[in-house]
């Protein structure tokens, strides 16, 4: 497994800011390519290919990570970007959200390319995870439902590659950050004059603090919804005429985020605008095959506090990968070669055993 290993050192060794991905792209091409990938597919940043036994008539499994990094942590004591190895760790910016569950799928897919499966590989390397970006998921997931046509046609679910120690996210929340805006009427405090947007405001909050949605996801239970900016005024004897704040609404799959930005809206005087709605909460059913799978292998299942490539995937998903999600975005960030190893070895035990549910079906 040591070339996975120097893979993961070369993905640290080369910046990948989102946004800023165009060389690790191009590195995992020719990873793919020099190890007998024949087609290699490049969107934008995002890197994809299928499995040489590519069959329209069976369903997909997709095995998604991506190759962005947020900016180095402020507080790191190593440089971010030279891969290091100590004590069984490599540190370095990546190596951890998300280059273990990178190198630790490629590594898989490579493992059944040439694999006659009762389901078909797709792999997906994407660019602007850490800020959700038009050029990353958002537009790749689309391009491969419009230009696979089998994918709409037959049954397609994914394994999402993120830092869980190889625990089964089954779900994860939603986001929608709203700015909200209270508009008043300025005037001097000393005589009683104008209308106090900042008073406005505060009532907005207090609503929103102790709304209740009618609602609540059997998974994911209540939509959370929690101010956490407020801005407002100019001096001390003026009336402040508008006051601005920010709303972190987490969403689950009991409403839309269109539908939550309606309920809220409709009970505020101030202002409320999405600043998106596309981070969307994930759900799986508990009988669905991914999830019996992680089940019979003993993988512990758990509901997700973060938000990852899944919000874009609008059919059946997992989140599962090597690494701890409380490393990620720290300072001198690592991983441990014995979990990317072990994450190789899990998926492929994931895999085969989804291979013989499936051919057992029939």
């Amino acid at each position: 497994m040591s070339e996975y290993i120097e893979l993961l050192d070369q993905l640290i060794s080369t910046p990948s800011i989102s946004r800023e991905e165009g060389a690790t792209a191009s590195l995992m091409e020719s990873f793919l390519r020099t190890h007998g990938v024949k087609v290699v597919n490049r969107l934008y940043n995002n890197v994809w290919a299928k499995t040489m036994a590519w069959d329209e008539a069976k369903p997909t499994l997709l095995l998604n990570a991506h190759h962005d990094t947020v900016k180095p942590n402020t507080a790191y004591t190593r440089d971010p970007f030279c891969p290091t190895h100590e004590n069984g760790r490599i540190y370095g910016l990546g190596s951890n959200d998300d280059g273990a569950s990178l190198v630790s799928l490629i590594a898989t897919f490579l493992h059944f390319y040439h694999q006659e499966l009762p389901f078909n590989l797709l792999l997906a390397l994407t660019a602007e995870e850490e800020v959700t970006g038009i050029n990353g998921s958002r537009a790749l997931i689309p391009h491969l439902l419009s230009n696979l046509p089998s994918l709409n046609e037959k049954p397609i679910m994914g394994i999402v590659g993120e830092p869980t120690q190889m625990q089964c996210a089954i779900a994860e929340r939603g986001l929608v950050v709203l700015d909200g805006v209270a508009t008043g009427k300025a005037g001097h405090a000393a005589r009683n004059e104008g209308i106090n947007a900042l008073y406005i405001a505060l009532d907005d909050i207090n609503r929103l603090r102790h709304f209740k949605f009618e609602k609540e996801s059997g998974l994911l239970g209540p939509v959370k919804v929690t101010t956490t900016q407020i801005n407002a005024g100019t001096q001390h004897n003026v009336v402040p005429a508008e006051c601005r704040f920010v709303v972190d609404v987490r969403t689950t799959d009991a409403y839309t985020n269109e539908e939550v930005v309606q309920l809220l809206q409709s009970m505020t005087q101030s202002t409320l605008t999405p600043r998106s709605t596309h981070i969307r909460a994930s759900a799986i059913d508990r009988q669905h095959p991914l999830v019996h799978t992680a089940e019979a292998l003993n993988i512990p299942l758990f509901v997700s506090p973060t938000t990852s490539d899944q919000t874009q995937m609008p059919f059946p998903t997992i989140k599962m990968g090597p690494g701890d999600s409380a490393r990620s975005h720290s300072a001198d960030e690592w991983v441990g070669e014995q979990e990317i190893l072990d994450g190789i070895d899990t998926y492929i035990a994931f895999i085969n055993h989804l291979r013989n549910k499936y051919e057992t079906l029939g």
